[in-house]
């Protein structure tokens, strides 16, 4: 299994030996252990910038019979476990998940972990990850799943506007221009993110909504430019709707006045 973050070379064989537990190739269910509740990053896409870390919690339910023993997440991405191409180990000496007892059967279990630009987030991993858990009770029952959640890790990103001329004449044309950009997570920078659909909208200044005029493309650099008529006061902005690697964003509206 190769790594892009700091830690053991072969993580699974590290988490099944720390546990105690037979080498799996897949799926093991060995005993009435069981891991639920996966919860990543609160339920939301987890979006990283172009340089600096990203610190997410990750969160489950462990319960066995006989009390809760040990257990241990991996985030990971790639088409199977064993060859991963990226991966996040929690933020803890041993990698384990810090276990809180709820009561004599049950255990919530919780660690942080860091999403690194150029280091285990590059471009090349972004969109579906996975999460690999391994959980131990008291009497050495055990549950491990390769797969056991799946959470996007996306590339974070920018949208401009510029309405010009201002003031303009009702009736005139007014050019609309913007840029749409994401994170790099290889050169650690915001570069253009081109061919995409994004769309003009405009709200006028006595409203709080904003109505699509039209949609366009962004060129090979991310940069949009298109004209409308002008009507009435108000904002125009550019509305970008997102994609599997990279988050919806609107750029700031950009007031014109119309005379």
């Amino acid at each position: 299994m190769r790594m892009r973050t700091t830690g053991a070379a072969v993580i699974g064989a590290l988490a099944l030996s720390a546990l105690a537990v037979p080498a799996a190739q897949a799926d093991t269910i060995d005993g009435d252990t069981t891991i639920s509740n996966i919860v990543v990053n609160g339920g939301k896409p987890v979006v990283v910038g172009s340089t600096a870390t990203k610190t997410i919690t990750v969160s489950f339910t462990v319960k066995d019979d006989s009390g809760v023993d040990s257990a241990m997440a991996i985030l990971w991405h790639g088409a199977d476990f064993d060859s991963a191409d990226s991966a996040a180990l929690a933020n803890t000496s041993d990698y384990y998940s810090k276990c809180t007892v709820v009561d004599a059967t049950t255990s919530t279990c919780k660690a942080t972990y860091d999403l690194i630009p150029g280091s285990n987030a590059i471009n090349a991993v972004a969109g579906t990850w996975k999460v690999w858990t391994i959980a131990s009770g008291k009497d050495a029952d055990h549950v491990q799943k390769d797969n056991a959640k799946t959470f996007k890790l996306q590339r974070a990103s920018k949208l401009t506007a510029n309405a010009a001329p201002e003031p303009v004449k009702k009736g005139k044309t007014i050019t609309v221009t913007g840029k749409l950009t994401r994170a790099n997570w290889d050169a650690n920078k915001y570069s253009g993110y081109a061919s995409q659909s994004v769309k003009l909208q405009f709200r006028k200044k006595s409203s709080s909504t904003y109505t699509t005029v039209k949609t366009i493309k962004s060129n090979s650099t991310g940069e949009l430019k298109t004209t409308t008529t002008a009507s009435a006061d108000g904002y125009y902005r550019y509305s970008f709707a997102g994609s599997a690697t990279t988050p919806a964003v609107n750029a700031t509206g950009d007031f014109i006045d119309v005379k």
